[in-house]
């Protein structure tokens, strides 16, 4: 797997929506209605990131509130299976 450069994720970020390149990742935070809707976006977000076997850093805080990590730890920064599941998690948002 290839790291994407500058170029790559400014292009990528540009078909995604409200996600921000910072610290070599891609980041997200998602305001829910309530504590039950944010754990079950949690959920969801954790299946379908079990299938790609790609797995996000979740911050769940302030009780309806998921702040979104995406990177590929082993390759060090941003790759093309962080923009796949944050295009995913992004259709399971809607």
């Amino acid at each position: 797997m290839k790291l994407l450069n500058t170029e790559e994720i400014k292009e990528k970020l540009e078909s995604l929506n409200g996600w921000f390149y910072v610290d070599d990742s891609f980041v997200k935070e998602f305001k829910l209605k309530s504590f039950a809707d944010a754990v079950a976006f949690i959920v969801k977000v954790g299946f379908e990131a079990e299938k790609l076997d790609h797995h996000p850093d979740l911050l769940l805080h302030s009780w309806s509130k998921l702040k979104i990590t995406l990177s590929t730890h082993s390759e060090g920064g941003v790759t093309e299976n962080d923009f796949n599941l944050a295009q995913t998690i992004d259709t399971i948002r809607q």
